[in-house]
This record gives structure tokens, C-alpha cells and sequence, in this order.
């Protein structure tokens, strides 16, 4: 069946083979990152919760409150609580806090670039194909010198297109999906960012965060 497959596409058709393999890739990247950043922005009122029992002293509830946090703001929020209750000073908690965030980031970020690169790529090879499909084409052509059926050399020319459309269909939801997921990894950086600045600003006045 493959070798059919091969034979009607022509010249592109390993082309068409390596465009199958990166579409199921990115395929697979989409459905795996998407369930990983599902709940990456989740849990804001849980946190605003938790800083306005730590601002009114029940910090042993705060703490627990955040405890079973998703979200990776969750995580860095239940640090900071639970190092500022066991007296870390301030800026090794703020480096710390830092590393973490960015700890955070990098998971969330991983095999995005991937996905960005097949969606760069897969137009160009899809354009090798149609090039490699019409030098095939005009060779035949010339060969034929100049007696060549035009239903033949149409053929060639759409079996040398096929690479271009197969190599856009891949790019196209691999650029879609790249692009929404980094979106929540920004907002989710966004969230760690400002429960961070939320917690800070409630140890240095003594007021807590606004929850609108």
C-alpha cells in the first residue's frame, strides 16, 4: 500500500512519508501540551482566599488552602507562604521565588520550539517536493522532446503541487497550536508574576489584595 502511495505521488513521496510523520508529531504535541496547560491559569480566587487569611494572621489556613493548588501559581504562592512562616529572609526568598517561576516557565514552555519548527518547516518541505516534482516533470518533458502528452505533464505538475498543499496542512494547525499554548504559558506566567507582587506588597504594608 505504501509503495502505491509512493508511486502516485511520485518524487514527493518521501517528502509526503516525512509531512505524515511530523503532522501525527504535532499532532500528538497539541493534545499532550494542551491537557498539560489545561489548568495552568486556574485557581485566582483561590489564591486571593489564601492571602486574605494570611493577612488577617491564619496563616496555618492559608498555607493549607494552597496546598492543593494546580496551577503553578499555586505552587509558587504555597513556597512563599511556607518559607516567610519558617522566617527565610527576604531576598533569598525573592531569588528563590525567581528561580521557581522560571523553573515553572521552562516545563511549560518544553517542546513548544518543537512545534514552532514544525510549523516552520513543513511549508519548505513542502516547496522542496513541488520543486524536486517539477524538475521530474520538465525532464520527462524534454526527454520527450517536446511530443510529450499533455495529460502526462499536468500529472506531474499536480503530483509535484501535492507536496505544497500536504506540507500546509501540516504547518497550519501546527502554527495554530503553538501560538494558543504559548498564549496560556504567558498568562500563566502572568498569574505566578502577580501573586508574587500580591504576596510582597502584603508583607511590606500590611493590607491585603484587592480581589477584583
Amino acid at each position: 500500500m505504501l509503495d502505491g502511495i509512493l508511486s502516485t505521488v511520485g518524487t514527493g513521496g518521501p517528502i509526503i512519508v516525512i509531512l505524515a510523520i511530523l503532522s501525527m508529531l504535532s499532532l500528538t504535541l497539541i493534545l499532550s501540551k494542551a491537557l498539560q496547560l489545561a489548568r495552568v491559569r486556574s485557581g485566582r480566587s483561590v489564591r486571593d482566599s489564601a492571602l486574605v487569611k494570611w493577612s488577617t494572621n491564619n496563616k496555618e489556613a492559608a498555607i493549607s488552602v494552597l496546598a492543593a493548588g494546580k496551577a503553578p501559581a499555586d505552587r509558587i504562592a504555597h513556597y512563599a507562604l511556607t518559607a516567610t512562616l519558617e522566617k527565610m529572609p527576604r531576598k533569598p526568598l525573592e531569588a528563590e521565588l525567581t528561580r521557581r517561576g522560571n523553573v515553572e516557565v521552562e516545563i511549560m514552555n518544553r517542546h513548544l520550539r518543537l512545534l514552532e519548527l514544525i510549523a516552520m518547516v513543513a511549508p519548505l518541505m513542502g516547496l522542496l517536493g513541488t520543486v524536486l516534482g517539477m524538475i521530474q516533470s520538465f525532464q520527462e518533458l524534454e526527454m520527450a522532446q517536446g511530443s510529450a502528452n499533455a495529460s502526462v505533464l499536468a500529472g506531474g505538475i499536480w503530483q509535484a503541487l501535492l507536496t505544497t498543499a500536504a506540507g500546509l496542512i501540516v504547518a497550519i494547525p501546527a502554527a495554530v497550536g503553538a501560538t494558543m499554548l504559548s498564549t496560556r504559558v504567558d498568562g500563566a506566567a502572568h498569574e505566578i508574576e502577580a501573586i508574587i507582587g500580591q504576596f510582597f506588597l502584603l508583607e511590606d504594608t500590611g493590607t491585603a489584595p484587592s480581589t477584583g
